[in-house]
């Protein structure tokens, strides 16, 4: 047993490093590896008792849940063509305009993101665009970071919107009503803010027209039965949110009935949609938690939890634009998966609510639009851009780099931060007058 005051500097150094090496993937061994390795390495040197990492990993199962129906279907319209129709039709609806074209897309990520989360976004709605805008021989960079920031801002339109939300909340999950209530408003201010931003960020691409005819994609009738299925899991969803119920089963539940339908419909075995599943993610979420429990049991918790109490001292609306940009920053540093967990552990332990509450989740969410280490979502943006990007259909090979990126989020975060929040605190000050 490792003695207490050398465990206090041993266990948050494994964890310190653990997500600088996630972040920084050396050798491009991918994070999952770094993480799970750390959280391993606290349970052998008993800095976390087995039975605790066992009960920090329990804590999680909500978000598993909703993670294994969010990738399930979102493998499932990848499939069957939902994705690559999408795209297509966005190309033909923009007539030879860019800039028409960029607004489909944008329109496009946003209703993909509100209703089948960011990760669904950015993994598997980029790729197809990225195909997509390569047979339309333009610049496929606007439309890719479209993708990639889009995936963020509109991340807290509903609750499904991004697992991150879950992990805020997490017990705490607010009705339907008063989320909507609550983030309505921040959420259009920084969808609309970010477009903005990006519109004058690429305007000289988006001036060029589109010159050639682009093959219109078909969806066959096991992609019209994927789309109905996905307007009722969002029903099904937006049912148990209104009613204060846990996401995550029915989520899953929802997610193998529809896959099971068309499965049968397509005579397709199953099989290969779960090993589609990057269960890879599920275990870097577990090991998260365990890191998170972990820190908290030195303390940690109770410095955030006193640095939330001395910004809400500041007043209501300075403390929530505070904490906002404060948490909005720390995800580019530690990533918004770690810090959405401490977050929402240090939120339930000190009991707050109102305006500070959802700043840190606006906080959370819109952060990680800085940098591109923001969130996992886009670190797997970049990996999918990597993969799918080899100069293919005549098109240059892509390599975004991490100042280029920033070049971008630097100021759109910033700008459409600042919005979401007025939003929260405008509306704060309507209902406080009500």
């Amino acid at each position: 047993m490792i003695p207490t005051d050398i465990a206090q500097v041993v266990l948050p150094l494994i964890v310190a490093v653990s997500i600088a090496l996630m972040l920084t993937r050396p050798r491009g061994i991918p994070e999952v590896w770094w993480i799970s390795g750390g959280a391993l390495l606290l349970i052998v040197l008993r800095l976390v008792p087995l039975t605790l990492a066992g009960q920090a990993i329990a804590k999680g199962s909500d978000v598993y849940l909703f993670l294994i129906g969010m990738m399930l279907l979102s493998e499932l319209a990848r499939e069957q063509g939902v994705f690559d129709w999408v795209a297509s039709v966005a190309v033909r609806g923009a007539n030879g305009s860019c800039s028409r074209l960029f607004l489909l897309v944008y329109a496009v990520g946003t209703l993909v993101t509100i209703f089948m989360s960011n990760d669904a976004t950015a993994v598997v709605l980029t790729p197809a665009i990225l195909t997509a805008v390569r047979k339309a021989k333009v610049s496929p960079l606007p439309y890719l970071f479209v993708c990639a920031l889009i995936a963020n801002a509109a991340s807290f339109v509903l609750p499904i919107s991004n697992p991150a939300n879950l992990v805020v909340f997490h017990t705490g999950m607010p009705p339907l009503g008063t989320w909507l209530a609550d983030f309505g408003v921040p959420s259009l201010f920084s969808i609309l803010l970010t477009f903005f931003v990006m519109r004058f960020m690429f305007r000289e691409d988006l001036c060029k027209s589109i010159d050639c005819d682009v093959e219109d994609t078909k969806l066959s009738e096991t992609g019209k039965l994927v789309l109905a299925g996905l307007a009722l899991m969002t029903a099904v969803l937006l049912t148990a949110s209104a009613l204060k119920k846990d996401l995550g089963l029915p989520t899953c539940l929802a997610a193998l009935v529809i896959s099971a339908v068309v499965s049968i419909k397509a005579r397709s075995n199953p099989m290969k949609l779960a090993r589609e599943i990057s269960w890879a993610t599920l275990l870097l979420v577990a090991s998260l938690f365990v890191m998170v429990d972990a820190v908290e049991s030195q303390g940690a918790l109770n410095l955030a939890q006193q640095w939330l109490a001395w910004a809400s001292h500041l007043g209501q609306n300075a403390g929530a634009l505070l904490v906002g940009f404060v948490v909005g920053i720390a995800n580019n540093i530690v990533n918004n998966l770690p810090l959405g967990l401490i977050a929402g552990g240090t939120i339930q332990a000190a009991h707050t609510k109102g305006l500070i509450a959802n700043a840190v989740l606006i906080g959370v969410d819109l952060g990680p639009n800085l940098s591109v280490t923001g969130s996992l979502a886009t670190i797997l943006w970049l990996l999918a851009l990597r993969k799918d990007a080899g100069g293919d259909e005549g098109g240059e090979k892509l390599d975004i780099s991490f100042w280029m990126f920033l070049k971008v989020g630097m100021v759109a975060m910033p700008v459409a931060l600042f919005a979401a929040l007025g939003g929260a605190i405008l509306m704060n000050m309507l209902v406080g007058k009500h």
